[in-house]
């Protein structure tokens, strides 16, 4: 059975690469700390099922002291020039667009015909992870097209995912922290205590009132976490569970998505977010230029999110 081990090891694999030509770029008067960054991170994903709860959050306390210590340097490899890549997509056209959209094609594909298939009985890949496996390969193969397409050398991805990822910097691995720490807040049982808190303060027997909690909950727990789902077992296990599912009968499917999507307007309006850094570093953006922009439309989806829950999540 396939399972996503073999994505930690693709996705490991690339940051290690990423490790070594870091350390080979005498460009970089920081070069030994960017090695030093992504080959922890690399490690993380090749090593972490062995390396056990203490290996792993030693390896955390590393990456957060090397990427907090601001020593973190931006690398600059050889790279078409602006005349070539204008070059370029006159020649291919729309054409170029082909590899972004092969991704999200082999992944929804791919999470219906692999959970088809079963060889001796037992499925091809594992049916908790296949949309993540098929992502993955969908990620390979427009890969391979995008460098057949553009007849670029094997390492341009890699020098160009370098230089592109060292424009970000730590905030890269800014998810994959926050996404770890929801984790830990619901096995600390922050999610009871938070209910505790909004069951003393809110009238929460109308439901209407709880579906206000829930939603806003999300987004605010977000805004503080930069993560939905780090703030989703909270809400959950605070008001999601014991009182839209448990008390008032609402339906577990369309609470947890439309929750997620409340969070995600969340991650519109807050700087904890790597999509509100990551184009403010790329583009040197005043900070602040990106969530201003985005606030007023999350305001209204999230209005409208709160809206849907009450109209789909309580039909009968």
């Amino acid at each position: 059975m396939i399972r996503v081990d073999v994505v930690y090891d693709v996705v490991g694999a690339m940051f290690a690469s990423i490790a070594a030509l870091s350390a080979m770029d005498r460009a970089n008067a920081r070069r030994g700390f960017n090695a030093a960054f992504w080959a922890l991170l690399a490690a993380a994903f090749l090593f972490g099922n062995v390396l056990g709860d203490l290996g792993n959050g030693v390896l955390v306390l590393m990456l957060v002291l090397i990427g907090g210590s601001g020593r973190l340097g931006r690398s600059h490899p050889a790279t078409t020039s602006e005349v070539e890549r204008e070059a370029v997509a006159a020649r291919h056209g729309p054409w170029l667009f082909a590899p972004l959209l092969i991704v999200p094609v082999v992944t929804v594909a791919g999470s219906f015909i692999f959970k088809a298939i079963r060889i001796g009985g037992a499925p091809l890949v594992d049916p908790g992870q296949v949309t993540v496996i098929s992502m993955a390969l969908g990620v390979l193969i427009a890969l391979g097209v995008a460098i057949g397409l553009l007849r670029a050398p094997p390492a341009a991805p890699l020098q160009e995912g370098r230089r592109l990822i060292d424009a970000v910097g730590w905030a890269a691995i800014l998810p994959q922290l926050l996404a770890a720490l929801g984790g830990v807040f619901a096995l600390a049982g922050v999610g009871r205590a938070v209910g505790d808190v909004f069951g003393h303060w809110l009238p929460l027997e109308a439901r209407i009132a709880a579906v206000a909690a829930y939603g806003l909950g999300m987004a605010a727990f977000t805004m503080i976490m930069g993560n939905a789902f780090a703030a989703l077992p909270v809400m959950v296990g605070a008001i999601g569970a014991p009182l839209l599912i448990g008390r008032f009968g609402g339906d577990a499917a369309a609470i947890g998505a439309l929750g997620m999507l409340c969070g995600y307007c969340g991650t519109l309006m807050t700087p904890m977010a790597a999509h509100n850094i990551v184009p403010t570093a790329l583009l040197g953006l005043p900070p602040g230029t990106v969530i201003r922009a985005q606030a007023p439309t999350a305001i209204v989806v999230l209005l409208a999110n709160l809206a849907l829950i009450s109209l789909l999540a309580f039909r009968s």
